[in-house]
């Protein structure tokens, strides 16, 4: 599915700004960019319009050789973290281009992509909010087990996708509908109102709706 542009940056924490009317505001801060331009992909070239945008310096040492010679094409330095967003249309990105949070401004619907906080292995209870056994009697030591969730003779097994205990979080999520509160270029910052997902200094991908 084609995207529309977006900009990489690392979420900082939590504030709150007051707005005209004096109302408190809680807002997420995410330091975004400057994201060079680091590959233009088209439909000639390779099956598909996309543009690879990169963030975070890296030194010599923490990189391997392809990727010094892929980065050298733009002639930015070398980067941690490269992203690729789809495209509707041939791209007008140029290789080197820089996206800064300019490209963003206050009362902007965005949608912002990262990898959700890891929960750990969790039971089904606390994973998908079942309500347990009952708590008085004819109920011993049950109470947070998973209960039945086999068959009869056929077919035999559990079926796959059953709601039962395992690895909670640590998922690529995408929260939309958020709204950006203020930009401030000079500091590479953009406030957002909404759950934007992922830990401090987590990786965020923001993009126009």
């Amino acid at each position: 599915m084609a995207e529309k542009m977006g900009i990489l940056g690392r979420k900082l924490g939590m504030t709150r700004i007051f707005d005209g009317a004096g109302a408190a505001v809680p807002v997420t801060v995410i330091e975004a960019g400057p994201c060079p331009v680091t590959q233009v992909k088209t439909l000639a070239t390779d099956g598909y319009n996309a543009v690879q945008i990169a963030l975070t310096a890296a030194k010599e040492k923490h990189t391997t050789k392809p990727l010094r010679g892929h980065l050298a094409k733009a002639g930015k330095g070398l980067f941690r973290h490269l992203r690729e967003i789809r495209l509707e249309g041939a791209p007008e990105q140029e290789l080197g281009q820089e996206f800064t949070v300019a490209m963003f401004a206050a009362g902007d619907k965005v949608k912002v992509t990262g990898t959700s906080v890891g929960k750990g292995y969790q039971g089904r209870m606390r994973r998908w909010n079942f309500a347990g056994s009952k708590d008085t009697h004819g109920c011993e030591k049950v109470h947070r087990n998973n209960g039945s969730v086999g068959n009869n003779t056929f077919p035999g097994h559990v079926f796959k996708g059953r709601k039962m205990a395992g690895h909670w979080g640590n998922e690529t999520v995408t929260e939309l509908g958020l709204t950006i509160v203020d930009v401030r270029p000079e500091d590479n910052v953009i406030l957002v109102k909404g759950s934007v997902p992922g830990p401090k200094n987590g990786l965020v991908l923001i993009r126009k709706q």
